[in-house]
């Protein structure tokens, strides 16, 4: 029988007393992002008895600072890495067909055809196109979900992208990849599908003293600490892996991105794609997004020392971002022009060598001489395979009572085979779009759960995010504080001039919410 999928403060207090009381457990899982929640979900929808327990708030850490994208392979294939490309271009059509086809998208990408591309990068970025019409068609997803690569002319290419230098625009070479609505929603969506069958999802508990069998639990919130056992211990905490287990090795790489509102981009319909000077397959991309956004990225720099809660974008990073995008563009972006800015950490394997733009993507299972199991590496789209490998390693070596993986056909929280269970009374009519893509199949549920006032109403002009939502948030998203509505429920903290508008509504929908 399947359980709630509301996570929430009521449902973590009789989790945290279950476990405390000595409730067995077949797998305990540390980390609340991506690769954490995927390891929950694959345990649970196996059967397994799971926990899974996050320091701080689910996404907190890397999974909400990536590009939004869920990439199918195309740079690694130019790298000849043909495995990581072909399980991207594969996991890539399992999101947006089965799993959650609500929040995965086809964003098309557009590389403008500019003087500066000489003829010998055009036709290395068409070969890459047509190459990656062949991983998509090689993994099975067909061109209604990814339409194929093709050339446009240059007024196509200033309709989707009207910002770009139309100074001897010759045209644009036009391809197409997956994009989240948001990633802090998907990790969200998986955790409360874990939390459906049956998983006991903790956040605000911190793990330490880890061993194969057994971790200290400590609730963040009361400090009161419990040891606990289970069949297995797996560490996903990425970029803290080394925090549970020392001999991890590690090498943090920065990706920074930068905000923009829309209209400094001429409210795009694609993103721009724009080579980096003097690299052979890299390229900056400034992306429409919700909120009426675009977000320019991505960077690739070393970030050695101790790893941040938060981390920083450096000046650098900011300038090589607006000087490369500026290349394409008719009037250049002012640093002026920056709302906001954010950087994630890449949990990427130590190989001692190169640049972090050249090191591997891959992931690796490594158990620990103290028996604890832990899953390091990898990319957000390849967050379920990572799962399922981890999880088949953790079921042989602790022989642990599991049936296969489910979790290739499993839609989650939101998609149209999962709709909640209450959203099937709810009326979907004349509900906002940005709220529709937000929760797919139960956006009717979000305003019909409401105990609000003016539920649909806006949290303040301009921002199209509802009341419900931020009630929505706390009572079923596992929200405790107003950073976890703002900041990874809905992604209106990314502009600090927004966050301060709404900072006192969000604070009305936490009193008693429960």
């Amino acid at each position: 029988m399947p359980h709630s999928t509301a996570l929430n403060a009521a449902r973590r207090a009789a989790d945290l007393t279950a476990i405390a009381d000595g409730e067995p457990l077949d797998v305990l899982v540390i980390g609340g992002g991506v690769t954490g929640v995927g390891i929950a979900l694959d345990a649970a929808s196996r059967g397994l008895r799971v926990a899974l327990v996050e320091k701080h708030d689910l996404a907190f850490g890397t999974s909400r600072w990536s590009s939004k994208l869920v990439h199918g392979g195309l740079r690694y294939l130019a790298t000849g890495n043909l495995g990581i490309a072909r399980r991207s271009a594969i996991e890539r059509g399992i999101l947006m067909t089965r799993n959650a086809p609500h929040l995965v998208h086809a964003m098309p990408q557009l590389v403008p055809l500019l003087p500066s591309m000489r003829r010998g990068k055009r036709t290395l970025v068409r070969t890459g196109f047509l190459a990656g019409d062949a991983l998509r068609m090689l993994a099975g997803t067909s061109s209604s979900t990814l339409p194929r690569s093709r050339r446009v002319s240059a007024r196509r290419a200033v309709e989707m992208a009207p910002a770009v230098s139309q100074d001897g625009l010759d045209g644009g070479l036009l391809a197409y990849d997956g994009q989240l609505i948001d990633d802090a929603r998907l990790v969200t969506a998986i955790a409360r599908t874990a939390a459906q069958h049956g998983a006991r999802i903790l956040t605000r508990v911190a793990a330490s003293r880890a061993t194969g069998a057994s971790v200290r639990l400590t609730d963040q919130r009361t400090g009161e600490s419990v040891d606990v056992s289970a069949g297995a211990v797996i560490n996903a905490a990425g970029v803290w892996g080394g925090d549970i287990d020392p001999s991890l090795k590690l090498r943090p790489s920065r990706g920074t991105h930068l905000v923009f509102d829309a209209a400094a981009f001429a409210n795009p319909t694609a993103a721009l794609t724009v080579p980096i000077p003097g690299e052979l397959n890299r390229f900056v991309f400034a992306m429409p997004e919700q909120l009426g956004r675009v977000y320019l990225g991505l960077t690739d720099e070393d970030a050695p020392g101790p790893i941040p809660d938060v981390p920083e974008p450096s000046s650098e990073e900011i300038t090589f971002l607006l000087d490369t995008v500026n290349t394409a563009l008719d009037t250049a972006l002012q640093p002026s022009d920056v709302l906001g800015a954010f950087a994630g950490l890449r949990p990427l394997i130590d190989t001692g060598e190169g640049r972090t733009a050249d090191v591997s993507r891959d992931h690796a299972v490594i158990e620990s001489a103290s028996g604890v199991i832990s899953v390091v590496g990898g990319k957000l789209t390849e967050y379920r395979y990572m799962a399922e490998d981890v999880l088949d390693r953790a079921v042989t070596l602790r022989r642990l009572p599991a049936e296969k993986c489910r979790t290739r056909n499993l839609p989650l929280v939101g998609a149209p085979g999962n709709p909640g269970p209450a959203a099937q009374n709810a009326q979907a009519s004349g509900l906002p779009a940005s709220l529709v893509a937000r929760y797919g199949a139960e956006a009717a549920n979000v305003v019909a759960a409401a105990t609000c006032e003016r539920p649909t109403e806006p949290v303040a002009e301009g921002v199209d995010v509802i009341r419900a939502e931020f009630e929505y948030a706390a009572t079923h998203e596992g929200a405790q504080d107003v950073d976890d509505i703002l900041d990874r429920r809905t992604r209106i903290g990314l502009v600090p001039r927004d966050r301060e508008r709404v900072v006192g509504v969000a604070g009305e929908f936490l009193a008693g919410a429960g």
